[in-house]
């Protein structure tokens, strides 16, 4: 008899996320003259090394501990020691983040009793070591991030006097929208911490001496400061507390927090720039009140073939949210909502926008490609990883968040502001336009004048 094979969807199959220790890498290369440290096989930080430098295009340095089988058993504090001795040997970093991986992790590595030895033993005083816990198994890369800056933020900030910067906490975005979102600042006088800024870090200038660390990125004097701003905005609307650093922030030194959508869309941007007029009392300026009327024009021109869009976005919570909200904004159908991460406020968000749709938490590309056929899918949102339902479904992919592998520019894609999301916009609605036109002879072929064959039956004798 034959057997019946049961799939359990219990099972991720080539996940919509990445391990924990490489988000945690990125808020590190924000911070001035940093360097990171992963606490585990040399195999874990090669890979993460190249999976960053393949979308950032530039070098990614990111020392390992080169823990082995006698480090496994016995204890990889020394290894880890020599990792520090070495790193600062070669960088002489101004700051020095420790990340954990499956393996230390699953040992009990006391990462931050081992720093605080080496600090001791050193002598020194004024070289801060960052440790966090970034087991693989753990969480997602998006928690991972979150996780780094909010140990960056409760290892650093000091309470002095009362200061009238505002802090900007950011997600994870691309280095072209890190600088779109200090030139709305700039452009509404607004004095601010942003962190973590990898605007100039993960996209350089061309220089002709290379140097191995840079004094971009935002400054620890400025992390120092934070708990003296006057409010913090973080773009965390999907975030839980316990990886919060506005939170903290608020909980220990009484900063106002505003949690805010990713200034992607007409009114996550309006919001954005509406708190800063708030909080400083200066107004929006004529300048963005114009590029707020071309976006206008934008959704005017694109409308009629967005209305013909239903699409699939998946990816890190806080990117997922804001890119279905400017769908949803455009008359383009989220059908599919999906990331690998586990929350419960994506859903929240996301279900009186489109209540409709599939909403998919710590999801696999398998569920996404299924469920996107399903619904008769004719556009993708996301990451490069969501290449398969272009080559197996033939769904066309625009390419959003991290990581972007088989395209060039991926940290020059703007997205963010009034701007940004005309770029955006339209970069979606072209796929659409070109995907219509790539298959609609084929469509109308298909609908006049193919005609199914007719079934003959066998006359006995002829």
């Amino acid at each position: 008899m034959e057997k019946e094979i049961i799939y359990s969807r219990n099972v991720n199959e080539n996940p919509c996320n990445m391990c924990m220790a490489m988000g945690g890498i990125i808020p590190f290369k924000g911070i001035e003259e940093s360097m990171v440290i992963i606490h585990g096989s040399q195999g874990c930080s090669t890979y993460m090394r190249r999976h960053i430098a393949e979308h950032f295009n530039e070098p990614i340095d990111v020392g390992s501990s080169s823990l082995n089988e006698k480090g496994t058993i016995y204890g990889g504090g020394d290894n880890l020691k020599k990792a520090i001795d070495n790193i600062i040997k070669v960088y002489n970093p101004a700051i020095i983040g420790v990340l954990t991986t499956c393996l230390a992790e699953t040992i009990g590595e006391d990462i931050d009793g081992i720093a605080s030895e080496y600090l001791k033993e050193k002598e020194l005083n004024n070289l801060p070591i960052i440790t966090v816990s970034t087991p693989g198994y753990g969480n997602t890369h998006a928690e991972g991030y979150w996780a780094a800056v909010k140990r960056i933020v409760t290892n650093l900030a000091i309470k002095k006097e009362k200061g009238s910067k505002v802090n900007i906490i950011i997600p994870q975005l691309s280095p072209a929208d890190i600088r779109e979102i200090k030139r709305l600042l700039q452009l509404m006088e607004v004095q601010y911490t942003l962190l973590p800024d990898f605007s100039d870090t993960l996209d350089r200038p061309f220089e002709r001496s290379y140097k191995k660390i840079t004094k971009d990125g935002t400054k620890i004097k400025d992390i120092v400061e934070m708990p003296d701003a006057v409010a913090t905005i973080q773009m965390g609307v999907t975030i839980e507390e316990n990886y919060s650093p506005g939170k903290y922030l608020e909980d220990e030194f009484g900063v106002p927090l505003y949690n805010t959508p990713i200034p992607i869309g007409l009114e996550n941007t309006d919001v954005f720039l509406s708190l800063l007029s708030q909080l400083t009392g200066k107004e929006v300026p004529e300048a963005l009140k114009q590029e707020r009327g071309r976006l206008l024009d934008c959704m005017i021109d694109s409308h009629k073939y967005n209305a013909q869009g239903t699409s699939a976005i998946f990816g890190e919570p806080e990117l997922v949210f804001a890119a279905t909200k400017m769908c949803c904004e455009n008359g383009i159908k989220p059908a599919v909502v999906a990331t690998g991460s586990k929350t419960a406020k994506l859903a929240e968000l996301v279900k009186p926008l489109c209540g409709d749709a599939s909403l998919l938490d710590e999801a696999d590309f398998v569920s996404i490609r299924s469920i996107s056929t399903e619904m008769k899918v004719n556009v993708a949102i996301g990451n490069s990883d969501g290449k398969y339902l272009t080559e197996k479904e033939g769904i066309p992919l625009v390419r959003f968040g991290f990581p972007i592998h088989d395209r060039i520019g991926g940290q020059r894609l703007l997205s963010v502001g009034y701007i940004g999301t005309t770029m955006f916009l339209d970069r979606v609605t072209n796929t659409l336009l070109e995907n219509k036109y790539n298959n609609y002879r084929k469509e109308m072929y298909q609908k006049f004048y193919w005609e199914p064959k007719k079934k003959t039956l066998a006359v006995p004798g002829s």
